[in-house]
């Protein structure tokens, strides 16, 4: 009956997987060279528009290197504070960038020292990243500190996917997942900050492009650290930026009659992503039933204070669910994950 189940969903999993396909094209490879475009610009989705067929193996030119200076920094203090930050002057396309691929690495020679203090106040840099689970408000910051070298050493580059983390070892790998519209993506933490209260995590600005927070400024997202396989360090309950446990999510309410209805009480179900606005849940919800999954509910709850819509299929056997995550994966649903009471 499990292989059964197995096979089912894979096929739809492979449906589901043409239609991204077809909407995304082929995977892209990253760029050796930043090389400007010409000619005429088309749209392809999401505000990016390309030049020509060869614009995918590229990338638009990002913001020029700034000039830095030491007299901008002082230890301790934040980084040239009279400067205003921003994104580049064009719109940059990344859909030629590739996440970062999660593999063992020395630390940093620079970046790590524990505790260190800065405006005052003191941080202690953790031994691993294993058991790291977090929730709060994301940032991003850019083209102010394209070309300056990070804390690890390495010069930020606003498009590579990156991110900068006040306490995780230099560098972690990191699984960042907006909470706000259900997308997600791993990230290389190689830079301290954000020093902001209420803040966990400063985003590279393709990284914020990939997640939607370039538009919005912040978001709330979910951090966790993953091993070279890609795995999360930590299956148990967030902390959130005050390094607290948050409270839990208010029970669930039963699904819209009118839309796809899975069993919000089943002891195993594969949450797919969860969404700030419910109509985002619905419009994901109806792409998997037309890729031929059964069992999809929206389950609307409750995370930081804010209300969630969570797309979630069940319930199913345990073998069934594991794969059925690993397939959502490998179509870019990277928040899927197995739910078990």
């Amino acid at each position: 009956m499990r292989r059964a189940i197995a096979t089912r969903a894979g096929r739809c999993i492979a449906v589901l997987a043409l239609s991204l396909l077809v909407a995304c094209g082929h995977a892209p490879v990253r760029p050796q060279a930043r090389a400007p475009q010409s000619g005429p610009r088309a749209p392809i989705g999401d505000g990016w528009r390309v030049s020509d067929a060869g614009a995918a193996s590229r990338i638009d030119p990002c913001a020029p290197t700034r000039i830095h200076r030491d007299s901008d920094y002082t230890p301790g203090g934040l980084y040239a504070p009279g400067v205003a930050d921003g994104g580049p002057a064009a719109a940059i396309d990344v859909s030629a960038l590739r996440e970062p691929v999660p593999r063992r690495e020395p630390r940093a020679r620079t970046g790590n020292r524990s505790p260190y203090t800065v405006l005052g106040k003191v941080y202690r840099v953790l031994d691993s990243p294993a058991g790291y689970h977090e929730r709060g408000l994301a940032s991003w910051y850019g083209t102010k500190f394209n070309g300056r070298a990070t804390s690890s050493g390495e010069l930020y580059d606003i498009c590579s996917f990156t991110a900068a983390h006040k306490t995780l070892p230099l560098p972690s790998f990191v699984r960042v997942t907006n909470l706000d519209n259900g997308r997600s993506l791993i990230v290389r933490v190689n830079d301290r900050g954000p020093f902001h209260d209420g803040r966990v995590m400063d985003l590279s600005y393709a990284a914020a492009v990939r997640l939607g927070v370039d538009r919005t400024g912040t978001a709330h997202v979910d951090l966790r650290a993953i091993d070279v396989d890609g795995n999360n360090l930590d299956d148990g309950p967030p902390t959130d930026s005050a390094g607290t446990a948050p409270a839990p999510p208010r029970a669930s309410a039963p699904p819209p009659a009118d839309g796809p209805r899975g069993d919000p009480d089943a002891a195993v179900m594969v949450q797919v992503a969860s969404f700030g606005e419910q109509v985002n849940a619905q419009r994901l919800a109806d792409r998997l039933a037309a890729a031929g999954l059964s069992g999809i509910g929206i389950a609307p709850g409750e995370a930081d204070g804010r209300p969630v819509w969570r797309v979630r299929i069940g319930p199913l056997s345990e073998d069934a669910a594991v794969g059925l995550v690993d397939r959502l994966h490998d179509v870019n649903l990277a928040g899927a994950r197995v739910l078990r009471r």
